[in-house]
């Protein structure tokens, strides 16, 4: 461990939560570095809090303790769990669905089951619905404290027992590429898909190229157009469609200085796919 606890919610800032989160993480440790990966998730948006742990943990050193609250089931009897990614990081979470993409594209080393009889907050026993404070804070606070070992924290579970969303890869058909829109680019409204760089090398789509788009909500078609794939949003004039890579290396798509997914109610997850493929050369 290295001091550092990341916190991830969709409670917003609007009230005392996550300021209670931080308080029993300080009260365990004053020598705790506390940041926030986001609380703006969307209320009760798992796939999203999925997505933005595979966005983020691996920019962070190893042994980094990440606790993520998007959690419609507390209270029930879903379990608390805690992993050990294969890149060195540890992510304590509500077994729903949040480490989905974590174990798809870079893997997960262990799992324990939190008991969450011996394992939180003292004299919170009688409280059962916020187990971001009580369970995950607080259990996220010592492990980044070195106060406890992961070990420690519960007993061994199989990783293939955990909950997963389903994730439908990329992949070429034909002369197009086909991927999901995974996630949006909140603030600018771009389109982050699944689609790797790789495939359009493989398929000799270069910078300066007009592609084909189209997004499918299900079976149904809600946009297409010849747009250039480009380096950077100044490659295009202002109001401009454009196709870029974006931070994780995937193929994304915007407009210049607007929002694509706002202008074309464009949404996430495996029911928006989206298929690319290289405009004819008309000249």
């Amino acid at each position: 461990m290295n001091n550092n606890l990341i916190l991830q919610s969709d409670f917003g800032i609007g009230d005392g939560a996550v300021s209670a989160m931080k308080g029993v993480a300080r009260t365990v440790s004053q020598d705790i570095f506390i940041s926030d990966l986001t609380h703006d998730i969307p209320p009760y948006d798992i796939w999203v809090a999925s997505y933005r742990l595979y966005q983020t943990v691996k920019y962070w050193p190893k042994g980094t303790v990440f606790v993520s609250v998007v959690d419609p089931g507390v209270g029930s009897d879903r379990r608390s769990i805690a992993c050990l990614t294969q890149s060195g990081h540890y992510i304590i979470t509500p077994d729903n669905g949040s480490l989905t993409h974590i174990k798809h594209y870079e893997g997960i080393e262990a799992v324990i089951a939190i008991d969450e009889v011996k394992s939180r907050l003292p004299h919170s026993e009688e409280s059962h619905t916020f187990h971001g404070r009580d369970i995950y804070a607080y259990n996220g606070a010592r492990l980044a404290a070195g106060q406890i070992q992961f070990e420690d924290l519960g007993q061994p579970i199989e990783l293939d027992s955990i909950q997963q969303l389903t994730i439908n890869d990329a992949k070429q058909e034909e002369d197009k590429l086909v991927g999901y829109i995974d996630v949006l680019d909140i603030r600018f409204g771009s389109l982050w898909t699944n689609i790797p760089l790789s495939y359009l090398k493989d398929n000799n789509i270069h910078h300066g190229d007009a592609l084909i788009v189209t997004i499918y909500n299900n079976e149904n078609k809600v946009y297409q157009n010849i747009m250039k794939f480009v380096r950077s949003f100044a490659d295009v004039n202002i109001g401009e469609p454009l196709v870029y890579v974006n931070s994780l290396v995937n193929l994304g798509v915007a407009i210049n200085q607007d929002s694509f997914s706002d202008l074309y109610h464009i949404g996430t997850g495996n029911d928006w796919r989206i298929e690319v493929a290289k405009a004819p050369d008309l000249a």
